[in-house]
Order: structure tokens, then C-alpha cells, then sequence
């Protein structure tokens, strides 16, 4: 996929007592990535973060293949 294009990710959030579970779910693979932070910290932001690491397992997941 070219790089001038953005996946589409699905986001799924869970409270679990002092924490919030973030999983960022890639449309195109399947592949999920889970973050967890403090249930202060913004959605914005974990999703920012769960985001950045499914995007490093993409590209490690297709270097594995060359």
C-alpha cells in the first residue's frame, strides 16, 4: 500500500479499574496492537500511541517476508 494512503484502524477501548486497555486493529490485516494507560490519560492520546506501534508491526511484519 502506498504510504500517501492511511489504513483504516479500529479502535477499541476498555476500562479496567485504574487502567484503559487501547486496541488499535488494522482493517486491511487483521493484526492487533494493545496499549494500556492510566484512565487519566486521553483517548487521544493512547490511540495515538496504540496507532504508532501497529504501524511499526506492519512494516516489521513485511520486512520478515523479503
Amino acid at each position: 500500500m502506498p504510504e500517501s494512503q492511511p489504513r483504516t484502524v479500529y479502535f477499541e477501548h476498555t476500562a479496567l479499574g485504574a487502567y484503559i486497555r487501547c486496541a488499535a486493529i488494522c482493517a486491511e490485516t487483521g493484526t492487533e496492537v494493545v496499549v494500556m494507560g492510566p484512565v487519566q490519560a486521553t483517548l487521544h492520546d493512547l490511540e495515538r500511541l496504540a496507532r504508532r506501534k501497529l504501524e511499526r508491526r506492519l512494516a516489521q511484519d513485511a520486512g520478515e517476508g523479503a
